[in-house]
């Protein structure tokens, strides 16, 4: 190992340069190993790390981002209210979380978790780019996120004549395969449950729609959460009112498919003898679900890893198209 003695510039102090010399590697090696990059070995970064201990050489993080106009962080904005039917705990939008964080970390970024709510704060004036997971309804949190001017990749469904860089599931196909799965158990009078004012439930009961070509019926419920209560009391307020009106329900998320389940039970309708029941995302609750619950899958690991990749390319001035990713009909025993 080269000498690590009388490398001191005068005041300065050691210099990037410097501690490369002394460690035998590039500058980027260095940078990467002062910031435990992955992309660097574990012996090498702990080389590197010794002779800046040695030194007393730490990395002056504002310094470089400012210097390159960079603040290497991108915010990431979750659309989303939390509440006690629905914690930030589910696979939505965790499983997007982990894919992004793994994705930016590895590449030298860190990650701010933040809310619309919270836009004029300095972490996400500051941020590189924005991911946003959850365009709201009738698409408003896009709009309010373009006009920061920052880089802006969203989670949801693709809008016709938009240039917002968009990575979602096919929700048209996943409503389409669930049309299907009914219409193959003879169910023609259907319930889709779910806010239509959300472009990607909006797609899911297209699809459904599409799916029935015009076989049977459908009744749109349009709950305005995502929980179990909510599938409860549309269910139960639709079985008070009407009876037995349906023998399918499709909904917009397995929660809303468990509440359904709950209200249909308590009237002893049972589920699927009598009534089908299909729900959305295919959360690791579904399969365990009395009884294990149907449902489309959504790969949203995979998505949040796609998201993150695409606001690299973005920040980098590479060029970036939407993309759609495939979903998976889970048949289980509803």
């Amino acid at each position: 190992m080269a000498s690590t003695k009388n490398v001191r510039n005068g005041e300065a102090g050691l210099t990037m340069e410097d501690l490369a010399k002394l460690a035998g590697v590039s500058k980027i090696t260095v940078s990467r190993a002062l910031r435990n990059s992955p992309l660097v070995t574990e012996e090498t970064r702990q080389k590197v790390q010794q002779i800046a201990s040695e030194q007393g050489y730490r990395l002056n993080v504002s310094a470089r981002n400012l210097r390159m106009g960079r603040s290497y962080s991108v915010a990431v904005v979750v659309e989303m209210t939390p509440a006690r039917g629905r914690p930030m705990s589910d696979p939505y939008p965790l499983e997007l979380l982990g894919g992004i964080t793994q994705e930016l970390t590895t590449a030298g970024y860190s990650v701010v978790l933040t809310s619309k709510q919270l836009l004029d704060t300095a972490p996400v004036q500051g941020a590189d780019g924005l991911i946003l997971l959850g365009q709201g309804s009738h698409g408003e949190a896009v709009t309010a996120l373009k006009q920061t001017g920052l880089p802006l990749v969203v989670w949801g469904a693709p809008e016709a004549g938009s240039d917002t860089i968009v990575v979602g599931s096919d929700n048209r196909k996943g409503g389409f395969s669930a049309a299907q799965r009914f219409l193959e158990q003879g169910r023609k009078k259907l319930v889709f449950l779910g806010d239509v004012d959300h472009a990607e439930v909006q797609e899911r009961c297209a699809g459904f729609i599409d799916g029935m070509g015009g076989q049977g019926s459908v009744h749109i419920m349009r709950p305005k959460a995502f929980t179990f209560e909510a599938g409860f009391d549309c269910i139960s307020a639709l079985l008070k009112k009407k009876g037995q009106v349906c023998d399918g329900v499709f909904a917009a998320s397995d929660l809303l498919a468990m509440g359904a389940i709950r209200a249909l039970a308590e009237k002893n309708l049972r589920v699927p003898e009598i009534v089908s029941v299909i729900g959305y995302d295919d959360t690791p609750g579904a399969a365990s679900f009395v009884p294990p619950l149907t449902s489309v899958h959504q790969y949203l690991r995979d998505g949040g890893v796609l998201l993150a990749k695409k606001m690299l390319d973005l920040m980098n001035g590479q060029p970036v198209a939407s993309e759609v990713l495939p979903t998976t009909l889970m048949v289980r025993q509803t």
